[in-house]
């Protein structure tokens, strides 16, 4: 049985890609996105967007918050948080707010961090569409 709070934040996430499903294109949204599965495009929305340990991004994400425990490939723009878990794996530059890396994380690319990243200066930065 799920916990009080796990089930609110269950609730909160408007898409989810699960495990084993593999989808090509762009995801538009304007709340929390969860990948499980497969992903070959851009995610772009307002809200957060969690790449569970199985997930997999090869594209562009542009999002509030991010947390990364599985994959992407491409670049990233967050106007508050990112933070990668140690099973996580970044191959891509990234245009952040705060950046949190933990012990056995994998980044390579570049990381600009700005106090007053707006989304439209992350978009043109890291060219969404284009990776």
């Amino acid at each position: 049985m799920l916990r009080k709070r796990e089930a609110q934040s269950y609730d909160e996430i408007e898409t989810i890609i699960g495990a084993g499903t593999v989808f090509q294109g762009t995801i538009t949204a304007k709340g929390t996105v969860r990948i499980d599965g497969g992903l070959k495009g851009d995610v772009v929305t307002k809200g957060d967007v969690v790449i569970g340990d199985s997930g997999k991004i090869e594209g562009n994400l542009e999002a509030r918050n991010v947390i990364i425990a599985g994959q992407i490939q491409g670049n990233i723009g967050a106007t508050g948080k990112l933070e990668v878990a140690a099973s996580g794996r970044i191959t891509g530059d990234l245009r952040v707010k705060s950046l949190i890396i933990d012990d056995g994380a994998v980044f390579q690319g570049t990381c600009r961090m700005d106090s007053n990243s707006r989304s439209s200066d992350a978009e043109k930065e890291l060219k969404l569409g284009n990776a």
